[in-house]
């Protein structure tokens, strides 16, 4: 339904005072649609904007001549920055029903929506702005192409803001994320994305930047570069090597920067420098559609400074943790040869068991609690005496009494402690020898009432034991394991588990091919 109203000619004419001569990039331009049923409208509305610039970037318009169209077209461009919408079209409040459809159902809070009418008296203003959710309400003849322009101004720069805020809202939810794992190098760059998509929206910058690393090698003066983080179209090159992926404009400037070891601007590009350790050096980029004044670069230095500062706790803590995982694996090999077995026992249950424990759906945290912990399951031994851990033939009774002492020696020693990781190695210490069925020991529970890490432990041991030389058997074959596991599955393993593990034995043998015995 067409709409009777009085265009105004000077709708024509942008004012000269307001036009803009610098050029802009197409494929950055402010998108905006147009709803109208007359076609003359679109042709107005098109010419009066046609050197229309917001922050050096252009309009993009969008077209749509019934609320039905409009809705297809806001659908498939969520970006859209302005809606400038025809009340009256195929209805008499299709513009009006159009609104609740972007905000109530697409739930999109960003977009801006003018209100154009040749009708006032059809949809009064106050209850229009009252009862809709809408930026701006105005009459078609009232619409001079000042007030136009005006409208279109005021209506970006709000949805710029708006932006902004989510940007940063977003940014700051992944640094919160991130922070609960700020000490590992993952947890690291997943604050490094966040600080970085927050700095961009803070400073109303372009969506594109990114974060690079350069970790040198300096016995062969060599170097790879390495994206970190990124934003816009870096989004995709994370993890890639920078060699590989960017421009030789953008290297040629972050080699620049590499080179002079200090910042680098040109032409609305920002290259950052920064050395948060000896052997790395950092870079971030930055691309910009304004030149950055000092509060922006007082913003991107307190942002390096800061993400050094967290790079160095990061690699404080990684060495602490390194050198902590080291020492449990070195203490369960040294137990292992005291017993003239390999080594390599204990680095294979600790990969077994963390297969199986993600397999079984524990979290990432705790199964890797499980790995590192795993290589101390026979920690008791140190209490046996070397005449029992070396026989090479079967033990007596009383032999096997003093043999089995181990579990609750092992138990006991590392449950003095309250670290997370020795508290796990306790449990499976103590439980990795109990049986589903509860014949085993040293406590004969049954069930669930054995440590789950002792369930895992005892599938674990037990697999790679049978499939290993000893100095009291052979290795067995992969045919017989799964046999004896098939057998012993509801008796002395959890059914589940062993389900699992027969289930995925691909798995469990790359294990042994990864960690062979050195006699293999």
């Amino acid at each position: 339904m067409s709409e009777n109203n009085d265009k105004d000619d000077s709708i024509l004419f942008a004012p000269e005072d307001e036009k803009k001569s610098s050029p802009v990039d197409p494929s950055k331009q402010w998108k905006v649609l147009i709803v109208d049923d007359e076609e003359g409208v679109h042709e107005v509305t098109l010419l009066a904007m046609t050197d229309f610039q917001f922050e050096n970037r252009g309009l993009n318009f969008l077209h749509a001549y019934n609320a039905s169209e409009a809705r297809t077209v806001i659908k498939d461009n969520p970006d859209i920055a302005l809606a400038i919408v025809d009340v009256v079209m195929e209805t008499e409040h299709a513009g009006l029903d159009l609104v609740h459809y972007i905000r109530n159902e697409l739930k999109n809070k960003l977009i801006r929506i003018i209100l154009r009418t040749g009708q006032p008296g059809q949809a009064p203003e106050r209850s229009v702005i009252r009862n809709y959710d809408i930026n701006d309400y105005k009459e078609k003849s009232e619409l001079s192409s000042q007030k136009l322009y005006s409208a279109i101004y005021t209506s970006l720069r709000s949805y710029r803001d708006l932006n902004a805020l989510t940007e940063n809202r977003r940014g700051l939810e992944q640094v919160i994320t991130a922070s609960g794992e700020i000490f590992k190098m993952t947890g690291l760059n997943g604050f490094i994305q966040g600080v970085l998509k927050q700095l961009v929206a803070l400073l109303y910058l372009d969506n594109d930047s990114m974060y690079v690393n350069c970790d040198s090698m300096a016995l062969e003066n060599d170097e790879d570069i390495i994206i970190v983080a990124g934003t816009g179209k870096f989004s995709a090159y994370v993890g890639s090597r920078a060699n590989d992926t960017l421009s030789a404009e953008v290297m040629a400037l972050i080699e620049e920067a590499l080179e002079k070891k200090a910042m680098v601007l040109r032409d609305g590009v920002y290259v950052g420098y920064f050395q948060p350790r000896s052997g790395r050096e950092d870079v971030i980029y930055i691309t910009s559609s304004r030149n950055l004044n000092d509060d922006d670069s007082n913003m991107i230095q307190l942002f390096l400074h800061n993400a050094s500062i967290a790079y160095e706790n990061a690699i404080l803590r990684e060495e602490i943790e390194g050198t902590q995982r080291d020492m449990v694996y070195m203490l369960g090999e040294a137990i292992e040869t005291r017993s003239k077995e390999t080594g390599q026992h204990v680095r294979r249950v600790a990969e077994y068991c963390f297969l199986i424990a993600c397999g079984l759906g524990l979290t990432n945290r705790d199964a890797e609690i499980l790995r590192i912990a795993a290589p101390l399951h026979d920690f008791g031994k140190i209490g046996i005496p070397d005449s029992i851990l070396h026989k090479p033939g079967k033990l007596n009774d009383e032999e096997w009494v003093e043999m089995k002492t181990h579990a609750e020696l092992g138990q006991e020693m590392l449950g003095r402690s309250d670290r997370e990781i020795l508290k796990a190695a306790s449990a499976l210490a103590g439980h990795h020898h109990e049986k589903w069925d509860g014949s085993g020991y040293p406590n004969g529970i049954s069930g669930e009432e054995i440590h789950l890490f002792g369930r895992i432990g005892a599938v674990a041991d037990v697999f790679d034991a049978l499939g290993s030389k000893r100095c009291y058997k052979g290795a067995w074959k992969t045919e017989q394991i799964i046999t004896f596991l098939e057998e012993q599955r509801g008796s002395h393993f959890e059914p589940k588990i062993v389900d699992w593990v027969l289930n995925n034995m691909d798995k469990m043998l790359e294990v042994r091919q990864e960690f062979p015995d050195h006699d293999d």
